[in-house]
C-alpha cells in the first residue's frame, strides 16, 4: 500500500488520483453470479438443476435475507452482504459509467469474455424474453417446436458462462 500511495503522491507521475480510486475499487470486486435454476419435469420426476432442460421452467433462488426471531436483526449471509456492497459500489460508480447496479454486475462478470461471446451474449440478452413468451403462448402444435428453441438459446447462455 506504501508503494501505490508513493506512486501517486510523486510530482513528477503522469499518475492522476482519480484513476487511482477507480483501481482500489475495482480491486475488491469479485465476479459473482447467480446463475438460474430450472425446474424440469422427466417421467414425472421433478428435478432442479443450473442446467437447462426441454420445457424447463426457471425457478427465482435469489437468497434471502433472514431475520432474527428475537430481535428481530438481520442476519445476511456473505453473499447477500457482497451482493449489497457490489451494489452500493455500482451506485457510486453510475455518474462515471452509466450503469446500473445490475448493468454493472452483469459487465462484471462478462468482462474476462471474448468480443465474439460478448456479442452473442448481448444477442442472446435481447432473445430470450421473447423464445419464454413464445414458449409459454404457443398453441399445442408448436409449443413443442418453441420449448426446443427456447432450450437451446439457455443451452447456448449456459455454455457462453454468460
Amino acid at each position: 500500500m506504501r508503494f501505490f500511495t508513493s506512486l501517486c503522491m510523486q510530482p513528477n507521475r503522469r499518475f492522476q488520483w482519480p484513476f487511482a480510486f477507480l483501481a482500489l475499487l475495482c480491486i475488491g470486486f469479485h465476479a459473482h453470479a447467480q446463475k438460474p435454476v430450472y425446474r424440469c419435469e422427466t417421467a414425472g420426476r421433478v428435478s432442479y438443476s443450473d442446467e437447462p432442460c426441454v420445457g424447463a421452467k426457471e425457478i427465482d433462488a435469489t437468497p434471502t435475507q433472514g431475520m432474527d426471531k428475537m430481535t428481530g436483526a438481520s442476519r445476511k449471509g456473505a453473499d447477500v452482504r457482497r451482493d449489497e456492497y457490489n451494489a452500493t459500489i455500482a451506485n457510486a460508480l453510475k455518474p462515471l459509467t452509466g450503469m446500473t447496479p445490475d448493468q454493472h454486475r452483469v459487465h462484471r462478470h462478462r468482462f474476462k469474455l471474448s468480443p465474439k461471446d460478448k456479442a452473442e451474449c448481448a444477442r442472446l440478452d435481447n432473445s430470450l424474453p421473447g423464445l419464454k413468451q413464445r414458449a409459454t403462448t404457443a398453441p399445442t402444435s408448436g409449443k413443442a417446436m418453441a420449448e426446443v428453441e427456447l432450450y437451446k438459446a439457455r443451452k447456448l447462455f449456459n455454455d457462453l458462462n454468460c
